[in-house]
Formats: C-alpha cells, sequence, structure tokens
C-alpha cells in the first residue's frame, strides 16, 4: 500500500515538473524579474484590479486588466517577441494572462511568481497612483 502512494506521489510530481517545461511561460523570481527589466527593457504588465494598481505597482509597469488581456491589444501587439512579465497582487491572474498568451503564440511571456507579495518581501520599491 505504501509503494503505490510512493509511487502515485512520484508520478505526480514527475507530470508537475513536466508541465513547467512544457507550458510555454516561464515563473520568475523578483531578482529574475529586475534582471529582465533591466537587461532585456521588458514590458511589465499589471493584470490585478485598477484599485490594487493605485495602491502599488512596480515602477514602469502598466496596467491591464486580466479581462483585457488579448493578444490584439495594443500594449501587447509590440511584445510578440520581446520580454513580457505579467504581475498581480497574489500570482495567480497573471498566471491565467501568462498561459493565455503563451498558448496565443507569445514567446517570451514570464510571470512574477508569488505576485507583488513576494516583490515586496524582497524590499524592491513600489510606485503608487495610476501610471
Amino acid at each position: 500500500m505504501l509503494a503505490m502512494l510512493f509511487a502515485g506521489i512520484l508520478v505526480a510530481l514527475l507530470v508537475n515538473e513536466l508541465s513547467r517545461f512544457t507550458r510555454g511561460y516561464k515563473a520568475v523570481s523578483p531578482a529574475q524579474l529586475t534582471q529582465l527589466i533591466n537587461r532585456h527593457d521588458a514590458l511589465v504588465l499589471d493584470v490585478g484590479a485598477q484599485a490594487d494598481f493605485e495602491k502599488g505597482h512596480i515602477v514602469g509597469a502598466r496596467h491591464l486588466p486580466l479581462s483585457q488581456v488579448d493578444p490584439g491589444h495594443k500594449l501587447l501587439a509590440k511584445s510578440r517577441e520581446a520580454p513580457l512579465v505579467l504581475v498581480d497582487r497574489s500570482g495567480a491572474q497573471s498566471a491565467q494572462a501568462a498561459k493565455k498568451l503563451a498558448k496565443a503564440g507569445f514567446d517570451n511571456v514570464h510571470w512574477l511568481d508569488g505576485g507583488l507579495a513576494a516583490w515586496q518581501q524582497a524590499d524592491l520599491p513600489l510606485a503608487r497612483g495610476k501610471a
């Protein structure tokens, strides 16, 4: 019984890891995100609510609500191959948006793992108000 349980857990872990490599978008840490911004001029899109964006967002980020994330949107039209990083308060909505854009053919899609909470835990600055 324990061997079957172990085998089940092992298979679940392997499937999870394989899906990470084949999903078409990558999770990044706050440190990796700063490198993408500084070295590759990544476009950072906050897909959270407008009120959350105004309370605090990554400096230079643009606001695009999750409901408006569409491959044909004017903010995204120029970023099909450039680094594109999606963020929100917790990281859940940005992962959904990343998945949608990766399926639409965007090549360089990332999402901030842990969201703005992880950004703040890393003691990185936030801008306030509208961008």
